[in-house]
């Protein structure tokens, strides 16, 4: 289908944005001089942006664009809802029955007892009710003190103050006070750049024992919870040993304290499975939704959690939290229709059992590259790290990043959306992806990284640190 789109040109639309726009996580005078692209329309798995260039979308938008763009079926329920019922809270002992049909159907889709959603409108949102509800849970069993919350450094659990206090990421922890009381974090289960001459099981589980030790000295009486994404999707894709999620289970297990699956990136068939808990056998008391829940389409997310802990959050008397939006009766109607056609299409099966494999064949071959050290991938979400001396697992002399952005740079170049993350690139698809559409994204990859590489080295940036 050829997009028409009447708009004022591009440099206009530019300087508009550049007037009036803050970007997230944006260096805003840069951007300026620079100009943001525009992107004008998408279907399937490319973008159009305002100068017609035709772009392979390799994240997703934002990691969510599960089902691809342009579903019209998606358009036709958000204009039915919203002609029935355009909004309506879930406070005040009301309810709608988009928000009933979702947690329905998402207590059927989600893995172990996680019956009970509490909605919000992202996963940042979700995240902050998570700090709210696991404190609220202890103290209505009688254990107030126990508050902290163990994290992971380099960790990604959203952007809010209390979210980004959650992740680990120091650049977010450098602005704005950050983090709030009672959140520790241990370190990452990032092999590649962390483990030395450590086998990846043995690296695994001295990462996954960090969390024990962690728990002996904060004092188990003061942990609430430990919460972690399947995969670390912002801080670079870092695929876990295979070793770590097993002894994270056994420790959680053994401890009174609850477990918490962030699945904003990995669930709704990113790995493959319905979720990463699906995936890496995690058995979560409570887990945090959005994203791929509405493939991107309207925005929607929670908190799933077990029958034990919303049990006693029932029994406590009222929960002193909420959102104007939660269970927005749009965003519910969008996500069921949104599921709808994953499961109907059988979306996450063909992932699965022929695009997945057949990605993941094409992917670690990146891995043959003189200035890739290493690729991994899960299902539909993969990276390659970029060294100038792969045998040795080296980073760059130059400061992180450098590297990685020109690599994304000639990417943007050759009409590719792969992210950097440091000097990791970064892929994260929609799942209807085709094997033309595989072959198209190895192809772009592999020109992106021949042309940085070529850069680099005339640059005399090819040395190790």
């Amino acid at each position: 289908m050829n997009m028409i789109t009447n708009h004022l040109p591009t440099k206009e639309l530019q300087a508009l944005d550049a007037a009036h726009h803050i970007h997230p996580f944006t260096a805003g005078a840069e951007l300026a001089k620079k100009g943001a692209r525009v992107i004008t329309g998408a279907r399937g798995v490319y973008l159009t942006d305002s100068d017609g260039n035709r772009i392979l979308d390799a994240m997703a938008g934002l990691w969510c664009v599960n089902i691809g763009y342009g579903r019209d079926e998606i358009a036709e329920v958000a204009a039915r809802q919203m002609r029935e019922l355009p909004y309506y809270n879930t406070f005040f002992q009301t309810t709608h029955v988009p928000a009933i049909a979702l947690a329905k159907k998402l207590a059927e889709l989600v893995p172990g007892d996680l019956n009970h959603v509490f909605y919000a409108g992202s996963g940042s949102e979700a995240n902050d009710t998570n700090i709210r509800l696991v404190r609220h849970y202890w103290a209505a069993r009688g254990k107030p003190e126990k508050k902290v919350i163990i994290s992971r450094k380099n960790a990604y659990h959203g952007s809010t103050v209390a979210a980004a206090s959650l992740g680990g990421m120091a650049a977010m922890h450098a602005q704005g006070g950050l983090p709030i009381p009672d959140i520790h974090h241990i370190d990452e289960p990032n092999w590649y750049a962390q483990g030395g001459d450590q086998s990846p099981d043995a690296f695994g589980l001295e990462r996954a024992r960090q969390l024990e030790r962690a728990i002996d000295e904060l004092g188990e009486d003061r942990v609430a919870a430990f919460i972690a994404e399947p995969i670390q999707g912002a801080g670079g894709v870092i695929i876990p040993p295979d070793s770590y999620w097993p002894e994270i289970q056994r420790i959680c297990d053994e401890r009174e304290i609850l477990l918490i699956a962030d699945e904003v990136i990995c669930g709704f068939g990113r790995t493959g499975n319905w979720f990463g808990s699906d995936t890496f056998s995690i058995r979560p008391d409570i887990m945090t939704i959005a994203k791929g829940l509405s493939s991107g389409y309207a925005p929607i997310g929670g908190s799933m959690v077990s029958d034990a802990v919303a049990q006693v959050i029932a029994e406590a008397g009222d929960f002193n939290h909420g959102y104007t939006y939660s269970g927005h009766p749009v965003s519910a109607a969008v996500a069921l229709e949104n599921l709808r056609i994953l499961e109907e299409e059988a979306i996450i099966d063909t992932v699965r059992d022929d695009i997945a494999p057949y990605l993941r064949e094409k992917w670690l071959q990146l891995a043959d590259h003189p200035m890739v050290g290493e690729a991994r991938i899960v299902g539909m979400v993969g990276s390659v790290a970029l060294s100038p001396d792969k045998a040795n697992r080296a980073p760059f002399a130059t400061p992180p990043g450098t590297i990685g952005t020109i690599c994304r740079d000639r990417c943007f170049a050759n009409n590719l959306v792969m992210r950097h993350v440091g000097d990791r690139m970064i892929i994260s698809p929609p799942l209807v992806l085709t094997r033309d559409d595989v072959d198209t994204l190895i192809e772009r990859a592999t020109r992106s990284i021949d042309e940085a590489y070529e850069q680099v080295k005339r640059k005399g940036l090819f040395t190790p640190a």
